[in-house]
Parts: structure tokens; sequence; C-alpha cells
């Protein structure tokens, strides 16, 4: 593997070597951002049904998981630059296509083909920004290139706003955007580092370390994938404008960003499944106040997105600082790509049953998938609290953001330090799955 850039106290050096990289996956973002949008919104124009447009979005995630496993062989076989500039060239059609027949079974299709390559782009991506930080600034980088993905995604809804928005100008935008990635990877002066490996983990000893880690992943999914799949039709149906629909998504993208850091902080000296239940608690409460405010009070649904949001997304990363707490630190990269891998199953399910219950209950019921979503998960939790005792404050790892991306960024993980020989909660101190 290529040496790490040597190691320093400032992060300000490091990430200009890494700024063309950085600049790449950003681009990358803002353009699947703008697509989630744009096709909830023509979807609606084109009076497709709830559930077509949740299978269309669950195409797109399932295409996720496959790449999650294929796109390493073809990473593996043709080196990193020409397999980024293959998917990033594929990739960049897809948008396009979409605005020359507008049906949803081949839109389905085209979703598969770009979350294949998207997960691609992302190993790629993360890869090479893990093989070049030292450990040392690992978790600084690791922060910024979430806060990048949380940036770039909601500046992403603010450009349906520019050209022809219901034309072919939004399609051309995403294309564009997906194209101009291209540029600063490939290039870059940066060597290649070493072929990645396909994700190996065991879903049974995720599960006897912690079903509930398990199921707030899951839960995660179903509510993230619904979210960007459906959003845009929840908004058109409450008489938002498109503006008010690019607010409404990007304050849930902020609001989960910022909620994270003080959810989680405070998290790391409080039981972590307390914590996850009252945030499945409060998330539900607010998206349950959103439904009954939809249609009604446009201004009211911004403060209350920014809730929802904090609360969604945050039981991600809770859940996984939830598992770290409770394995032996040297498989956290086993252990949380399980909980990924989960997340996207359940982010392919989502759109589904969010689009089934839209059908039958209207379009504002999506804040009630929401809602009953998290309140099953808070009496799972609620349960599992009388399982085992809380992890002990000083032997829980710190909680990290946690955003999208692939396998790769695990290995950034800066709590995925840890000594071979690190003994296993899981096994001694804690003996009870959690």
């Amino acid at each position: 593997m290529n040496e790490r850039l040597n190691t320093t106290t400032s992060v300000g050096p490091l990430l200009w070597r890494l700024s063309t990289l950085l600049l790449g996956v950003g681009l990358l973002v803002v353009g699947v951002g703008l697509l989630f949008s744009v096709l909830g919104l023509r979807a609606g124009l084109a009076d497709f049904s709830s559930i077509a447009l949740g299978l269309v979005t669950s195409a797109y995630f399932v295409g996720f998981v496959v790449g999650t496993f294929a796109c390493p062989v073809v990473i593996r076989k043709f080196g990193h630059i020409r397999a980024f500039a293959a998917m990033a060239s594929l990739a960049s059609t897809m948008p396009i296509l979409h605005a020359f027949w507008i049906d949803p079974w081949f839109w389905g299709l085209l979703r598969l083909i770009t979350g294949v390559c998207m997960v691609g782009l992302y190993i790629v991506v993360e890869s090479w920004l893990n093989a070049l930080a030292p450990n040392a600034l690992r978790g600084r980088l690791f922060a910024v290139y979430m806060a990048i993905n949380f940036v770039a995604l909601a500046l992403g809804q603010w450009l349906i706003l520019v050209g022809d928005r219901l034309g072919f100008v939004p399609f051309a935008m995403v294309s564009v955007m997906f194209s101009f990635a291209l540029l600063p990877i490939t290039m870059t002066e940066i060597d290649e580092p070493e072929p990645v490996e396909a994700p190996q983990f065991s879903l049974r000893n995720l599960y006897e370390a912690s079903p509930m880690g398990m199921a707030a992943a899951v839960a995660s999914g179903l509510m993230t994938g619904a979210f960007y799949g459906m959003s845009a039709v929840f908004g058109k149906s409450s008489g938002f404008s498109d503006a008010d629909i690019a607010s409404f998504m990007a304050a849930t993208i902020l609001g989960g960003a910022l909620f994270q850091w003080p959810v989680g902080n405070f998290s790391d000296t409080h039981d972590r499944r307390v914590v996850l239940m009252w945030v499945c608690i409060l998330g539900a409460g607010a998206t349950s106040g959103s439904y009954f405010l939809a249609g009604h009070s446009v201004a009211a649904m911004i403060p209350l997105a920014l809730l929802c949001g904090g609360m969604l997304f945050s039981i991600y990363g809770l859940c996984v600082a939830h598992v770290n707490d409770v394995i032996d630190s040297s498989r956290l990269v086993e252990f949380t790509g399980g909980l990924l891998l989960l997340h996207g199953v359940g982010a392919a399910i989502g759109p589904i049953l969010a689009g089934v219950l839209m059908d039958v209950a209207g379009p504002s019921s999506l804040m009630l998938f929401y809602t009953a979503v998290m309140a099953a998960l808070a009496l799972y939790v609620f349960k599992r609290l009388k399982v085992a005792a809380p992890v002990p404050t000083e032997d829980k790892a710190d909680f990290v953001v946690m955003g999208g991306g692939s396998q790769a960024v695990l290995l950034m993980d800066p709590r995925s330090e840890a000594e071979d020989n690190t003994a296993s909660t899981a096994s001694t101190d804690h003996p009870a799955p959690r």
C-alpha cells in the first residue's frame, strides 16, 4: 500500500492535497441529491402512483447493495482511475435517459444501474482517502467527508429551482455534475491505492452481539429510503411550491447533520439505548405533528423538518456507536459493514412500503410511516433495556457522525484504530446481546 501522508497536527495541508478527491465526491453527491428531487417531481407530473415511484426509488438502493459486492471486483481488475472513469461515464448518461422515456419500469432499470455505479464511485474515492490519510488525522478527515456529504445533498435540493424544472434542464444538470466529478479525480497526481476487497461480514455474529443494532440499522434505512424517494410527492400534495419542497428537504438533511453532534456527545455519557429510545419518541412526535400540519402551515413545517431530520438521521449513528460499544474494536469494519448493508436493505424496502401506504391513505401518510417506524423501534429498544445492563461510560467508543458512503468509508472511522489484541467486550464484560 502507498505510504500515508506524513503525520501532522494540522488537517489543512492534508485537505489541500486531497481537495481534488473531496471536490469530486462533492459534485457527485450534489447530483445525487438533485436527481432524487427531480424524479419525485417529474413522477408526480407523469401521474406515477406512489407505489410505482417507491419501486423506482427502491431500485437505486438495490443497485447500491449489489454494487457493494460487484464493484470491488471491477476495481481490482481495471484499477481505481479506469473504474471510476467508466462508472462515472455510465452514471452520467442515466439522468439524460430518464428524460427520453418517462416510464416507471424504464426508470427503475436506470436507477438500478445508477445505484451500482454510485457505490463504485464512492468506493474509489473513499479507499483513496483512507489510503492517504495518516492515523492521527483520520478522524478529522472522516468528519470533513461526512460534512461534505450532508452539505452537498442539501445543495442538490436547491438546484431544482434552476432553469426549466419540469423539462430537460434538471436531468442535464445532474449529468453535468457527474461528468464534472470525473475531472478532479482523473486529473489527480495522487498515486492509486491498493485494489479494494469485497466486504466480508457475518450477520449472525452481528445479531449475537446486538440485535437492537440490527433493528435500528434496518429502521433507519426504511425511513431514509422513503425520505429521499417520496418527500417531493409529499410536499407537492401539501401545496408546497418547488422552493418550499427544496427548503423542506434541505432543512431535513441539514437537521440530520446538525443534531448528530449534540445527540451523539450526550450518548457518550449516557445509556445509548435510552438516548436512542428518546430520539425515536421525539422523532415520532415531530413527524406526527408534520402530518397534521401538512397542507396548513408551510412556515411551521421547516422547523419541524429540522427536528425530524435531526432525529431520523441520528438513529443510524447511534446504532453504529452502540454496536461498537459492545464488540471487539478490531472487528469494527466487519460489524459496521453489516450494519451498512442492513441499512441499504432497509432503504430498498422503505420506499415500497411508504408508497403502498401513500396510495392507500394519501401522500401525507408518509409522515405516519416515519411515526410508525420510530414508534416500533422505540418499543423494541425499551424491550431490550431489560435484557442487559448498560455499557459503562469508560468502556464506550466515541460517537462519530455517520452519513452516506460505501463500505470503504468505514476504514476512515477513527474508532477502527484498534489494537489487534483488544479484548472483546461483547464476550467478557458484557455477555448478553444488546
